[in-house]
C-alpha cells in the first residue's frame, strides 16, 4: 500500500506503531475504491534548553552510511559504549527511504527508553553547494550527494515531535576535528576501538550541554597547597607546571652542582695581579728595626 499525498509521514507513523485511522469508500461513478488514513498531529511544544540538558542527552553525528550516537551525562562525560544506527543509501528512491526511516526510528526508541534529548548538527547543504566548506573537490561531491541532511533532519524532527523527544540543534563548525583530537584517545580502550565519527557525537553532545569540547590544560597554580584545586585536565609530561620532581639542570645556581664547578667558574689565578691564587697565597710580614 502507498499514498501518493503525504506517503512518507504515513509511513514513519505505521513504522514507529502511531495511531492511524483508515476509512474505506466507494467511488459508484468510477467503480473504484478508495482508502484514506487520517491521524493527528500533536502540537510541537518547545521545551527550555536547560529542561532538555537534564539528565543528559544523547549526541548524533550524521554519516553517509550510518548514525554515529554516544550518551553523556549532565557533565559531558560520554556514559556506556557508543551506538551505531546503519543505513544503505543504494538503491531506489523507497529502499532509501526506508532505510533512514528506520534508522532514526532504532535512534528515537534508544532516546525514548532513557528519557533523554538528542543533539544533532545543523547542517545545512543546499546553501552551500559552491563553497567547499566540508571538504574538497571528490569527497565534497560524495558528502553533499550522498547525505540527505535536509530529509533526514526534518523527518528527525517530525518523528522526535510524535514521541515527545526534544531536539537540540548546535553549530558543526570544527566538531569533527576537535572531537578526534581531544576525545578518541580517552574514550578507547582495549576491549573498546573509538572511531572519529564516535568523537563527533561526543564533541556534538557537550556542544550542546554548553562545555567546551577541547580538553584544554588549565595554568599552574601559583603554589601547591590545596586551595588552589586540581586542574581540570591530567597535564601531559612537557607541559610546563605540573606536579612532579624538579628537573636536574646541570649550573651554578643548582644544588646538584657545587660552587665554583660549573661551567662559568672563574678562574681565580687568572684574577690575581701576582698570577697566583688569593686563596693559596703566602703572606710574610717585613722585620722591623727594633732601635733608630
Amino acid at each position: 500500500m502507498s499514498f501518493a499525498h503525504r506517503g512518507e509521514q504515513w509511513a514513519d507513523r505505521v513504522t514507529a506503531n502511531r495511531a492511524v485511522a483508515y476509512r474505506i469508500h466507494e467511488d459508484v461513478s468510477r467503480g473504484r475504491w478508495y482508502v484514506t488514513a487520517s491521524w493527528t498531529v500533536p502540537a510541537v511544544h518547545a521545551v527550555p534548553l536547560e529542561a532538555a540538558r537534564t539528565g543528559g542527552l544523547i549526541g548524533v553525528d550524521t554519516n553517509a552510511d550510518h548514525l554515529a550516537a554516544w550518551r553523556l551525562d549532565t557533565h559531558g562525560n560520554p556514559t556506556g559504549n557508543p551506538r551505531r544506527f546503519g543505513y544503505d543509501l543504494s538503491g531506489t528512491a523507497a529502499h532509501r527511504d526506508a532505510q533512514v526511516r528506520h534508522a532514526l526510528i532504532r535512534l528515537l526508541h534508544w532516546a525514548e527508553r532513557h528519557h533523554l534529548a538528542i543533539a544533532v548538527e545543523d547542517l545545512d547543504f543546499t546553501a552551500e553547494t559552491t563553497r567547499e566548506k566540508h571538504g574538497r573537490r571528490k569527497r565534497f561531491r560524495n558528502l553533499i550527494s550522498g547525505m540527505p541532511t535536509g530529509r533526514l533532519r526534518a523527518r528527525l524532527v517530525s518523528m522526535a515531535a510524535e514521541l515527545g523527544i526534544p531536539i537540540v540543534a548546535v553549530d558543526p563548525a570544527y566538531t569533527s576535528r576537535w572531537g578526534a583530537q581531544h576525545w578518541r584517545k580517552p574514550v578507547t580502550s582495549k576491549n573498546r576501538k573509538t572511531t572519529r565519527h564516535d568523537a563527533a557525537a561526543v564533541a556534538i553532545g557537550r556542544r550542546a550541554l554548553g562545555h567546551p569540547i577541547r580538553r584544554r590544560t588549565a595554568p599552574p597554580p601559583h603554589d601547591r597547597s590545596d586551595r588552589a584545586g586540581h586542574r581540570t585536565v591530567q597535564a601531559e609530561p612537557g607541559t610546563p607546571g605540573r606536579e612532579g620532581n624538579r628537573p636536574r639542570i646541570p649550573g651554578p645556581r643548582t644544588r646538584s652542582v657545587r660552587a665554583g664547578r660549573g661551567e662559568n667558574a672563574v678562574d681565580q689565578n687568572a684574577q690575581h695581579r701576582s698570577g697566583r691564587s688569593a686563596e693559596h697565597g703566602f703572606w710574610g710580614q717585613d722585620s722591623l728595626p727594633l732601635s733608630l
